[in-house]
């Protein structure tokens, strides 16, 4: 029988000892309101130790279901990253520091469509879209003012962008070197996960093989130059959002992460090197206690697959870390202010389900982008839950919870069967063109409305608990003007460039796609000489063609 207390002392010298050494609690001893001092972590007594150990572990240790480090936010609270961009570069540029102000203490950038699908601002299909949902970035000078005053080595920055991510990504490297910071300085994820958007989000610009290719080559540019930075945020959020449920999520954003992984190994990478820089993303949904358990169960079905299927032995590549947003789609146009309860209920279960990062939405965002107020009170959720709740004083304080523990293995369980289905049909990707993964979140997002439509489903202000609407909240409105001065912008900075330089880069861009090389470094050097975004896509699009889905029902 094993001997829970000893292996409870090995654990605190093997692994809490040098995580110490490294970076020491926030204080000496977590306490309640009432003054009773709190363990850094509990265990159950002797009779379920076995148990215990297989499923469980130690924080910081394998199978990481308690958590990825050994202090968890005893050490260091979760970055508080409000995804946050719209209009114009320099407005965006004063709402980041507003939020830093406010102690924000990472960067996420939103991008309007056009960017998010390669566009430049002056390209007739970006008409009527510049600046809407995110800000507007054309160029490198766009770049280097979302980001002026900002110190690109003392914050952490994360990046909402795919198809396009190793532009935009060598656009931060080229504002990261105009500021004399080494690529090897900087912090932060770019989303770069193309698989979620042919399932659920829908911003994609190449077919499969090329888009995995640039995937790749940002891995393996990453891994020799930018070693901090999280090449790829796998994402579950998206697919939670178009209606899946919670062992979908976990079972299908795991999927796609084990494409990228095999993808990565048949490019030659090094899987106990480029596993340590992949980083997840969930949603926070509204069923407080499935939410922590469908935490728990991803980290923890994730380092198996690491270690068993793909053999890793480095601990930091079995670790699934990820940042949370809380339900965008749960939020309602009804009674605003009850999205400020439902958000702090989100938040509060991926905190206590071990999130390594947390945007709050606002609770004005299913009306229109968020207001500076709606702002600054859905990061006062986040600090109120990290200095006033005290849940950060103990990790994982559900653990052994009769519901919990069955709601981890049950989510997991499932979730396993769902990745074995997809495993049979060849992988995510074949399992994504044939329509199973879209037929599958289809079905569980018609369920659900058939619930609210029934009443079976309550939604407060909407089908239930109803009042008569009263003035309504303050909304955040984009001027429609900013699209004209982008246009003009950009036709100074093509008026202004060498453009033979940017046709002879654009030439050799071409040639390169064509090839195998890591474009990468090719990126860089165009937007450094003033070749914009929307020039570079254009430029693979010729070379790649683009993605045309089929069509299911």
């Amino acid at each position: 029988m094993t001997n829970l207390q000893d292996e409870k002392r090995r654990w605190e010298e093997e692994t809490l000892r040098p995580a110490l050494e490294r970076s020491p609690e926030r204080k000496d001893t977590f306490t309640t309101a009432s003054g009773i001092v709190l363990e850094r972590v509990y265990l159950p007594d002797e009779k379920a130790a076995e148990r215990y150990l297989q499923k469980l572990g130690f924080p910081g240790e394998y199978p990481y279901t308690r958590g990825v480090y050994p202090t968890m936010y005893r050490g260091r609270l979760w970055t508080m990253r409000q995804y946050a961009g719209y209009a114009t570069a320099e407005e965006s540029n004063r709402r980041y520091k507003f939020l830093l102000e406010q102690g924000q203490s990472g960067l996420s950038v939103a991008f309007d469509l056009p960017t998010q699908i390669g566009y430049d601002a002056d390209d007739p299909l970006a008409a009527g879209e510049v600046g809407k949902v995110g800000v507007s970035i054309s160029s490198l000078h766009d770049m280097l003012a979302l980001f002026d005053g900002i110190p690109l080595d003392k914050v952490s920055t994360s990046m909402t962008i795919n198809a396009p991510a190793a532009i935009l990504l060598a656009m931060y490297i080229a504002v990261a070197r105009k500021q004399g910071v080494e690529p090897s300085r900087l912090r932060g994820t770019v989303q770069n996960d193309i698989l979620k958007e042919y399932i659920a989000r829908g911003t994609y610009i190449f077919p499969p093989g090329p888009s995995m290719r640039l995937i790749t080559d940002l891995f393996a540019y990453c891994d020799r130059h930018v070693p901090r930075w999280n090449t790829i945020s796998i994402s579950g959020y998206h697919i939670r959002e178009a209606g899946s449920t919670a062992v979908q999520e976990v079972a299908f954003t795991l999927a796609n992460g084990i494409a990228y992984v095999q993808a990565a190994i048949e490019a030659g990478l090094d899987v106990d090197r480029f596993g340590a820089q992949l980083s997840f993303f969930f949603n926070a949904h509204n069923d407080f206690l499935e939410e922590i358990a469908k935490f728990r169960a991803a980290r923890r079905l994730w380092a198996r697959i690491m270690r068993e299927r793909f053999g890793t032995t480095n601990p930091k590549a079995m670790q699934l870390r990820f940042h949370t947003q809380t339900g965008g789609s749960t939020l309602t146009a009804q009674q605003p202010e009850n999205n400020i309860v439902r958000v702090a209920l989100q938040a509060l279960a991926a905190v206590l389900g071990g999130t390594q990062s947390l945007h709050t939405n606002s609770m004005d965002e299913a009306l229109a982008l968020p207001t500076e107020k709606a702002v600054r009170i859905a990061l006062r959720t986040q600090q109120i839950i990290a200095h006033e709740s005290g849940v950060a004083s103990t990790v994982d304080p559900l653990a052994g919870s009769y519901l919990i523990e069955e709601l981890t293995d049950t989510i997991e369980a499932q979730a396993m069967d769902y990745i074995r289905r997809i495993d049979d049909l060849g992988g995510a990707l074949q399992a994504i063109e044939s329509g199973f993964v879209n037929r599958e979140i289809q079905e569980a997002a018609y369920r659900y409305q058939q619930a609210v439509e029934s009443g079976e489903q309550i939604v407060v202000g909407v089908n239930a608990f109803t009042t008569e609407e009263g003035a309504p909240v303050e909304r955040l409105r984009v001027d429609p003007a900013i699209e004209a001065r982008q246009r003009e912008r950009l036709a100074r900075l093509r008026a202004t460039r060498d453009n033979e330089r940017v046709s002879a880069l654009r030439s050799r861009l071409a040639d390169a796609a064509r090839g195998t090389e890591n474009l990468m470094p090719l990126f860089i050097e165009c937007v450094e000489n003033d070749v914009t975004l929307g020039e570079i896509c254009g430029t693979l699009r010729e070379v790649f063609g683009e993605y045309h889905p089929a069509q299911f029902f």
